[in-house]
């Protein structure tokens, strides 16, 4: 059974409310992975990638965005290549060794408890913004 922790469901739909565009890009097919996108307003969802390079790019082009714009989270070596490529590259807590070594930034929280969550508040405090997103996510 696939749990998910309720306070990143929050930090997903706060960083929509933000402007923030979010996606998964994941090796699994899991359809409890496209439920939980879906009720956190996540825009991209990649299901059975293993190698994750292609979705990345289609994601950067459906965001009209560059690499340098982009914060990418992942836990194992799949997620090596992408994390190379992003201006913010972050690991969470327990993930591989070798992507903490590359990465610009490790998360305190572990995948799956709290991570995306703290790496949403990172990047809202990093733009100035947090203290305006408390309140929507108080409504």
């Amino acid at each position: 059974m696939k749990v998910f922790n309720s306070q990143d469901g929050l930090g997903l739909k706060l960083a929509h409310t933000m402007g923030i565009k979010t996606g998964f890009i994941t090796g699994r097919h899991s359809p409890a992975v496209s439920q939980r996108a879906e009720e956190s307003d996540v825009d991209f969802v990649y299901l059975g990638q293993a190698d994750k390079t292609a979705a990345f790019e289609e994601c950067m082009r459906k965001a009209h965005v560059t690499e340098d714009e982009v914060a990418y989270m992942g836990d194992d070596l799949p997620d090596i290549p992408v994390a190379r490529r992003v201006g913010l590259a972050i690991a969470v807590s327990n993930a591989a060794p070798e992507l903490k070594a590359i990465s610009h930034y490790v998360t305190r929280s572990r995948g799956g408890s709290g991570a995306a969550r703290e790496v949403v508040e990172l990047i809202l405090k990093a733009q100035g913004r947090w203290e305006e997103a408390i309140p929507l996510a108080l409504a």
